[in-house]
């Protein structure tokens, strides 16, 4: 069963705006949902758990928004991995195409696709290096063989065939005494978390007749500020 949030439905409403989207809930998204500290935490923990629970594939996986030094976007998907009152953390290649964007604009934005249950959620901000302990602590927890990948991968460089990226890997996997086990995988230099920081954190949820709710939330003088957007 999923949660709802909210009042009742005025009386008065249409029946295209009575009707449930997607994600089950009646009741229409409202600043009032927005609370916690910060106060985006709670209702995207829900989202995120709800997702989870709808055996949508990969939940954590959001669109990352990023802009070069010359000005040009580009967006890819990542996967989440970490979201608290701090931020949005995410893992890869500071050489890769994504870090040296962020080095050249350290901000960006991620959007968490809900299309199963027409939700959405847009976050934007500054984004930072998370510490070496925590880049540490969760390259842990990563599949050996994940990290022998990421230790063989020049990310987002060129490589001749698909031969001569697994010849690669394979090297590696050799010199620490093999893909199922042998030496500890050290992290790579190059390697290592970010966080966005939001400043800005939009819900949507879909509802009938493009009739959409829209919820941002934005940081302003140390407050956040809720506001209701038109579809």
């Amino acid at each position: 069963m999923r949660v709802g949030y909210g009042g009742g439905i005025p009386p008065n409403v249409g029946e295209g705006d009575r009707a449930a989207g997607a994600d089950g809930v009646r009741e229409n998204l409202d600043p009032s949902w927005l609370r916690g500290d910060p106060a985006w935490l709670d209702l995207f923990t829900v989202w995120l758990r709800e997702a989870i629970a709808a055996r949508i594939p990969e939940p954590n996986a959001m669109v990352l928004g990023t802009v070069d030094a010359d000005g040009h976007a580009a967006t890819r998907t990542v996967l989440c991995k970490g979201a608290d009152a701090s931020g949005i953390v995410f893992y890869t290649g500071y050489d890769s195409a994504k870090g040296h964007d962020l080095a050249a604009n350290p901000y960006a934005s991620v959007t968490f696709p809900w299309i199963a249950l027409e939700r959405q959620v847009h976050f934007r901000g500054p984004v930072e290096h998370v510490t070496m302990e925590e880049t540490q602590e969760y390259w842990n927890m990563r599949p050996r063989g994940s990290q022998l990948s990421a230790l063989a991968s020049a990310q987002s460089q060129p490589i001749g065939s698909r031969i001569d990226l697994e010849t690669k890997a394979a090297e590696v996997a050799e010199s620490l005494g093999g893909f199922d086990d042998g030496d500890e995988v050290p992290v790579p230099s190059s390697w290592g978390g970010y966080r966005l920081v939001p400043e800005s954190v939009e819900f949507w949820q879909g509802r009938a007749n493009r009739l959409h709710n829209r919820v941002r939330l934005t940081f302003v003088d140390d407050v956040w500020q809720a506001e209701r957007l038109q579809p």
